[in-house]
């Protein structure tokens, strides 16, 4: 199973839209750059709003975009 941690950009009904950050090496250069992934994740219970550091981790598909589903919040 594999977890991911983000911000909350977004929310919906039943539906985050989070964002991942993470840091990369050009292979040329060797300067480290910021890539940025946004998800949608699942959060059935509607408990978490925008702002909060989630960890996901991946599921079944549930729609066509959608196979993340919230574990928790984390600090």
């Amino acid at each position: 199973m594999r977890a991911k941690k983000g911000i909350v950009l977004k929310k919906t009904e039943k539906t985050l839209n989070v964002v991942v950050h993470s840091y990369k090496i050009d292979p040329k250069y060797q300067k480290r750059y910021r890539a940025t992934k946004k998800f949608l994740v699942h959060n059935p219970e509607n408990l978490y709003t925008v702002g909060d550091t989630v960890r996901f981790h991946e599921t079944r598909p549930i729609s066509k975009r959608k196979c993340w589903v919230v574990e928790k919040i984390t600090n």
